[in-house]
This record gives C-alpha cells, structure tokens and sequence, in this order.
C-alpha cells in the first residue's frame, strides 16, 4: 500500500515520480520481508550492489496511459540484458551491477559498474539512497539495490558484448501495463518458484523481465501506489538453469 501522505500531484510528472522515488529510498520498513529469493544463502554469501535508475530521457515513449499521474510517457528505468555466455543469470533482464570490490561502498560500486557495463556518465546520476540490502540464492550475493535519478541523461548502450546483450530504457507505464504482466513459474529440483514477470518490448526487441530484478521493480510500483490491477494467473514457464 502507497503512504497516503505522499503527494499524488506535482508541478510535473517527472518531479513527483523523483520525490516518490526518494521518499520510498528513505523509507526504512521497505521493502519489507523479501518473498523473491529462491533458496537460502550460503555461508560466505559475497556483496554486490546494483543501480535502479529512474528517467526522463528518450525517443521511445511508452504506449501505455498509466493511471498513477507520476508516471509520464517518458518515465523510464536503465536495464540490460545480460550475455548468453555468462556463468550465472545468463542472458537475463538485470539492473546494472555486480560484486563490490574491496572497500568500496554500495553507491561507488553501483555507479562503477553501471559505468563500466552501459557506458553511463555518473557525473548526471543523482543518488536518492539505497535500500536494504536482498538475498540473491541463486548466486550467492547479498545486493544492494541504489535508487537514483537520471539528472542529466548521457547515451548508453553495450559496452563489452561478453557482459551485456542489450542495454535499454524501459518506459514505466509499459511496465505497468497489466497486458504486459504475467506471473513467472520456475520449476527446478523438485521445487516451484512463483514471481512477476513482464514481456515487454523496447526499439523492437522483446524483452522477458523476472526473477530478482522484476521482484524489485514490482516491489517499489506496489509501494508507490503505480501498481494496477493484472492478471496474476497468466503465467510464463521459466526454463530450469542448466547444471554447470
């Protein structure tokens, strides 16, 4: 549920969506419980940290009308989809991110490997605040995510092709489209995993979003109030990961 003190009107859309998104990083009950880890971690568990990158730049404006007014045409978030050959979260829709190195702190190496992943210039990231750190089983890393606002938009796009596949702005409210919704159904060692997921497609490529990072997005749409209702029994098989 949003807070009901938050402002629901602003001087612009794109101004409410930011002071939301500051608001919900500042918010110390959120997320909450974490239901989106697939097993447990193990002892050793490494940290990383990965950066949820809000803006208002691009020629790709969303189709869909969202009912949340914060929520312009023109909202987007940075994601990328990762390389096939990837050891691990293969060929999936990620933030931009990985493991921190020594004595670095969860912001400087959101933006480091933001940078080093997408080409971002850091110098126009306006960092809102981080929230509580999530456990990620499946490759055993305690992550950070850091929310932050694209103050001045720079180009983006793959840097290394053995990283990244894709790297694309996603309009919200195409997110938000409950005819882009599906529930994600993984099923692996005997055991049943059930998340969000989206099917969303950006400059004419489809793009499959689930696991962590669609659990964090579906997440902060929640506690934003941008949420709308879907349909959560239309479901996507996920394929179970190959053993190594």
């Amino acid at each position: 549920m949003s807070d009901p003190s938050w402002p629901t009107t602003a001087a612009t859309p794109s101004s409410s969506a930011r002071a939301q998104l500051a608001r919900l990083a500042a918010d110390p009950t959120f997320p909450g419980p974490w239901p989106h880890a697939r097993g447990t971690l193990d002892a050793g568990a490494r940290p990383a940290a990965v950066l949820v990158l809000f803006g208002v730049l691009d020629g790709l404006p969303a189709d869909h009308d969202a009912q949340a007014l914060a929520v312009s045409h023109d909202l987007d978030v940075l994601l990328l989809r990762r390389a096939t050959t990837l050891r691990s979260h293969a060929g999936q829709v990620a933030f931009p991110g990985g493991r921190l190195e020594a004595g670095e702190s969860v912001v400087e190496g959101a933006l480091r490997e933001a940078e080093e992943e997408t080409g971002l210039d850091v110098g126009g990231v306006e960092v809102l605040g981080t929230l509580a750190p999530l456990p990620m089983p499946a490759s055993n890393h305690v992550v950070t995510p850091v929310v932050a606002w694209w103050a001045r938009p720079t180009p983006v796009g793959v840097v290394d092709v053995a990283e990244s596949a894709h790297v694309f702005r996603a309009p919200v409210a195409d997110l938000i489209d409950p005819a882009n919704r599906y529930t994600s159904v993984l099923r692996h060692a005997g055991q049943t995993w059930r998340g969000p997921a989206w099917l969303v497609t950006v400059a004419g490529v489809e793009h499959l979003v689930w696991g962590f990072t669609a659990g964090v997005l579906d997440a902060m749409f929640t506690h934003l109030g941008w949420t709308e209702d879907w349909d959560r029994s239309r479901e996507l098989d996920i394929p179970a990961p190959e053993r190594s």
